[in-house]
């Protein structure tokens, strides 16, 4: 419990029946604050759920905090900053397993006690077996485990579930709010009652409804119960009013329970029993364990229930006295009263456990945290940089909120890939790791999740992999954050993983065959966040690679604090445009050369062409197919060839050398994330000239760059925007946002945004 307030609960259900006994059963324990949700889903297995206002009054939170809450959704996936709502005010929660998506939800999000609500199961079923249903609920709810009690409504619910559910395990037993006998029954019509509801959609239900007509053909009975699909037998009446119910039970014969469930039970056999109704019910179940002997209306058999029906029909009074003097025994067991012990003992254990773990995690708080920034594949130039800043983000961001971690960047261990001088621009207190994937078969992958403590976890895949720094595997990092999806093989899930994904190129340029972009989708469906930095890769990462809303966060584009004069302090020769690329499909390159030829040919354009960029040296000599159109388009224009210069790949203080002398950048790609070389012209006072798609309108708008724009596909308007941008550089660079506004967007002011997405994981 936090200090200074007093404690409060979340009773996340909307059973009617069983929040009637346990608000009231709460506050006779001490808690005076209880959340009720205020709405549930429109499905029929909510039938006995309604709404209760009731308890907002006592609630001494904010009324705002409280109106937030009580717009949410609890059977589905909750929102960070509802859940940050929620660990300001509330200790503990109560919950069920009805959407595992919010259970994940919760297991992520809440920082406080959950208690699993386990009103008992089909006989053969555990709660463990359902968690396993939805791997990422059922890690998420262990990796908590030590925050997670099965509260269990009956004495061995837990009994079959494993062992890190069983072993935080507490009885709370569900009772009745008012046990008290009312007599009213008369038992004026010559009925048998029934209750079994969802008949024509809920093939559990209609098993049992089938079974019920065979066992007790010939015999005159009602069934009731709620029906969302309307049932041809008239015997069946659908839903009845509280009053109509009444009526049923103190007019009717007698009622059957038919259930030997042995760990469930429904209130429907109490209730008749409290209005003085003859029970009849099954042995086996949990009405027996309840009454602790055989009472005279328990039946072993079917052919024994129906025997004692057909009595009661023919006015046996005999049976009848019999059957309604003992089975009070069973309100017995369900009296406030009797039960609060067993609340008290719960909940005192429940909070020390609670008080002790909270203890642990202030200890832990107090030890700098250690976060791995991995760039899985050799990515060098504009992806490498995205690296360094995010890097750079994590720390300045942590200490921003006085949580400085620790950072280590970690790069593939390839100096073929990355030379001595790659990483001389790396912010001051990062650290540099190498390191090789390493694959593992499914066999290791489950022993290494069992010797974390995920003893539960059961592999999806073949082959795992982690990556090898010739320590610990990155182990001694709290948490990965993955530069990308570019991942070959699913990563053991041993550390929480938060994926950067950029783009989704694939969805719209045949850069790969379909199926090879399957472990990349995997990656971000298994992730337990996926951060993207424009709307347009947060709608592709939804719609194509499926990833759920709810664990996307959008952060914003991060761009280097850029060295040397801003603006235009450097003189221009003006004698070139840049064009930055690399071999990629999507850099457009055929319609660039196309655009070029008719700017030279047609147009007579005056500028040069630079181009830099990873390998643009020999763009148009490597063995690639995709560059075979591009290849045609130069070797069939003689002026290319001699206004078109290639520089390769430049250092940074060249690259920005050759960025400021020149007129304008030119980025004639068909689709990306967008990229932040226009960023860079306009820092050195370069206006840019780019392709018009979702991410560079993103760019354009969070930076204010006044981008001139063009349709990639369009090669003729293309080559007139050249011209246009040659004959109007003045008015382009009257469109350019000045410094103050480009240091508005600066890592440092940005940096927060990271941190705050990456801290909830550690």
């Amino acid at each position: 419990m936090s200090e200074g307030r007093p404690r409060r609960i979340m009773w996340l259900l909307n059973h009617k029946a069983a929040r009637r006994f346990e608000i009231p059963m709460l506050k006779r324990i001490g808690f005076q604050e209880i959340f009720l949700p205020k709405n549930f889903p429109q499905d029929p297995t909510f039938r006995s759920a309604d709404l209760d206002y009731s308890e907002d009054n006592n609630l001494t939170i904010p009324a705002s905090d409280l109106e937030r809450l009580n717009k949410t959704d609890w059977y589905g996936p909750v929102s960070r900053d509802v859940w940050e709502i929620a660990n300001r005010h509330f200790d503990l929660a109560f919950f069920t397993l009805h959407n595992l998506d919010a259970v994940e939800s919760m297991a992520t999000g809440f920082h406080g006690g959950m208690l699993l609500r386990a009103y008992g199961l089909a006989e053969g079923l555990s709660y463990s077996d359902v968690l396993g249903l939805h791997v990422g609920a059922y890690g998420a709810l262990s990796q908590a485990r030590q925050r997670v009690w099965l509260a269990e409504a009956y004495v061995g619910i837990g009994a079959h579930e494993k062992s890190w559910l069983k072993n935080h395990s507490v009885y709370l037993p569900l009772g009745l709010a008012n046990p008290e006998l009312k007599d009213k029954w008369v038992g004026s019509d010559n009925r048998l009652m029934f209750i079994c509801p969802d008949i024509g959609f809920n093939s559990y239900y209609r098993g049992i409804y089938d079974k019920f007509r065979r066992d007790f053909n010939g015999i005159r009975y009602t069934i009731a119960g709620a029906q969302p699909i309307a049932m041809e037998d008239t015997a069946v009446t659908g839903f009845l009013s509280a009053q109509e119910f009444e009526k049923y039970m103190r007019e009717l014969k007698v009622m059957f329970y038919h259930s030997s469930e042995p760990l469930h039970v429904h209130y429907h056999p109490f209730e008749a029993v409290r209005a003085g109704m003859p029970l009849v019910f099954m042995a086996g179940g949990m009405l027996e364990k309840l009454a602790g002997r055989v009472l005279p209306g328990q039946a072993a058999t079917i052919k024994e229930a129906r025997w004692k029906i057909e009595r009661i029909l023919r006015e046996d009074r005999k049976l009848i006295d019999s059957i309604r003097k003992t089975q009070s025994v069973l309100l017995a067991a369900m009296v406030p009263a009797h039960l609060e012990p067993h609340w008290h003992e719960g909940f005192q254990s429940i909070l020390a456990n609670l008080d002790e773990q909270r203890a642990l995690a202030a200890e832990n708080e107090r030890q700098k945290k250690k976060v791995a920034v991995i760039v899985p594949v050799g990515y060098r130039g504009g992806s490498m940089r995205a690296a360094k800043l995010v890097a750079e983000a994590l720390l300045v961001g942590s200490r921003q909120y006085g949580e400085e971690v620790q950072v280590v960047l970690a790069h593939l261990d390839d100096p073929g890939i990355y030379s001595d001088r790659e990483f001389d621009d790396l912010a001051t207190g990062i650290q540099l790791r190498p390191f090789r994937w390493q694959n593992i078969s499914a066999y290791q992958a489950k022993d290494a999740l069992k010797l974390a403590q995920r003893d539960g976890w059961e592999p999806r895949s073949d082959r795992y992999q982690v990556p090898d720094d010739g320590v610990n595997n990155l182990l001694d990092c709290h948490a990965w954050v993955i530069l990308s999806d570019r991942i070959s093989s699913p990563l053991l899930p041993i550390r929480p993983r938060i994926h950067v994904v950029y783009d989704y190129i694939q969805r719209y340029v045949d850069i790969m065959q379909s199926y090879q972009d399957t472990p990349f989708l995997t990656a971000a469906l298994d992730a337990d966040r996926v951060l993207v930095t424009t709307e347009f890769s947060r709608s592709d990462a939804i719609q194509y690679a499926g990833v759920r809303p709810d664990r996307i966060a959008k952060v914003p584009m991060l761009a280097p604090h850029f060295k040397g004069a801003p603006q235009s302090a450097e003189a221009r020769t003006e004698e070139y445009f840049l064009w930055t690329t690399n071999a990629a499909p999507h850099k457009n390159h055929e319609r660039a050369l196309q655009a070029l030829s008719i700017y030279y040919g047609e147009l007579d354009g005056q500028l040069d062409c630079w181009v830099t960029g990873v390998n643009s040296d020999r763009l148009l000599k490597m063995d690639v197919k995709h560059l075979d159109p591009a290849r045609k388009v130069f070797r069939g224009d003689r002026n290319l060839s001699k206004r078109i210069r290639f520089l390769g790949e430049l250092s940074d203080k060249r690259y920005q050398s050759v960025l400021g002398h020149s007129a304008f950048l030119w980025h004639p790609g068909l689709i990306d994330n967008g990229t932040f070389s226009v960023i860079e012209a306009a820092w050195f006072g370069v206006p840019s000239l780019a392709s018009n798609y979702p991410a560079m309108q993103e760019i354009d708008r969070q930076f204010d760059l006044g981008l001139t724009m063009f349709e990639p596909t369009n090669v003729e308007k293309m080559a007139e925007k050249l011209k246009w941008m040659e004959e109007n550089l003045d008015q382009s660079r009257r469109s350019l946002p000045d410094q103050r506004t480009l240091e508005g967007q600066n890592l440092s002011t940005l940096a927060g945004a990271y941190w705050a997405e990456v801290r909830e994981w550690l």
